[in-house]
Order: structure tokens, then sequence, then C-alpha cells
């Protein structure tokens, strides 16, 4: 992709990273191939289009937005390594932001709960409870909220009260009792 944007001299003023994978299940029974492909997906891939474009984003004062997800402020049973590529990109993300405050560029990191998408079903996560019988914001509503954030430059944005007092609350738990509520809600139902 770094090669075809170039070759078609495409300026780039905005990087989002959103693609994103997961897999729902017990670590120890989940494939090593999909959970490869998920480090690649939602580490690697934003860390080489990051490190690819930013000398155009700097040139051009651009904007940086990561989706991460709400997943990144807490160890995550049943989709672990997911849970745990989204810590990465947050701490990866912030250290950027951090690294070129003055220079013109922002890194939004974008961290949204559960949303209605693809990504449950692909997932394999219909039968979790963090989303069987919920009623999901739109994808729509969830993307309005992250361009507000991306362009008002804010370096983690959270979007929905709940999501908020959820991380918030995880800040303070002990982190044997996180890990545990974190299990219940997102076990099979």
């Amino acid at each position: 992709m770094c090669e075809e944007v170039g070759k078609a001299e495409i300026q780039i003023d905005y990087l989002v990273n959103n693609a994103g994978s997961g897999v729902f299940g017990r670590f120890m029974e989940t494939d090593i191939e999909d959970e490869l492909s998920i480090n690649e997906l939602n580490m690697m891939s934003p860390t080489i289009l990051c490190k690819h474009f930013l000398p155009q984003l700097l040139r051009r004062r651009g904007k940086i937005m990561n989706v991460a997800s709400v997943a990144a402020f807490q160890p995550g049973p049943y989709m672990a390594v997911y849970y745990a590529t989204k810590a990465y990109l947050l701490s990866l993300s912030e250290a950027m932001n951090t690294e070129l405050k003055g220079t013109g560029v922002t890194v939004t990191t974008f961290c949204p709960g559960p949303t209605q998408s693809g990504f449950q079903d692909a997932a394999g996560m219909s039968s979790s409870g963090l989303v069987k019988g919920k009623r999901l914001p739109s994808a729509h509503d969830v993307g309005v909220a992250g361009y507000r954030a991306l362009m008002e430059g804010k370096s983690v944005f959270i979007p929905g009260f709940m999501n908020k007092v959820m991380v918030g609350s995880v800040r303070f738990a002990p982190r044997a009792w996180i890990q545990r509520v974190v299990m219940a809600m997102s076990a099979p139902r």
C-alpha cells in the first residue's frame, strides 16, 4: 500500500489506522495462525504505516488516528491477543503524540467500546456477554465521534459515558478483580 500511494503521488494529510481483527475463545484453544494474523494487522500494520507516512505528515502538519479500543485498558480473557494488541496500539500512539508535540502533527488514540459492525461476527464473538442482547452504538455514530476527536487533536478519546466509566474504574480497581469481571462479562452465553 505504501508503494501504491507513493506511485500515485497522493499527498497524505490524515492517516487513520482503523483495520482490526480478533478471535473469540480461550487462548489455549484459538488457532496460532489466526493470532499471528491479528498481531500483524492490529500492531505491525499501524506501526509500518505511521513510520512510512510520518515524514509527509510532518511536512503537511497532518493528523494520525489509531483506532484502539476500550479493550486497551485491561486484560481480556477470551480475546487475550486482541486486547494485548490494542494495549500496544494505545501505548505506541500516546508515545508518538508526546514525541510529536510542537510539530503540528497530532496522534489521536480512539478507543470505542463494542459497536454495531461486522467485527463481532468475524471474531466469532456473537455469543459473548459483551455483545449478545446488547444495544450497541452504530458504526456511523462512533465514526462521527472519532472524526471530531481527530480534528480536535485529542490524545486519547473514549466515546460513550459507560465506556468512560468502565475505563475509569479499571484505573482504581485491583487488577485481579478486573480480570475476573472482564472474564465474567465476556463469557459465552
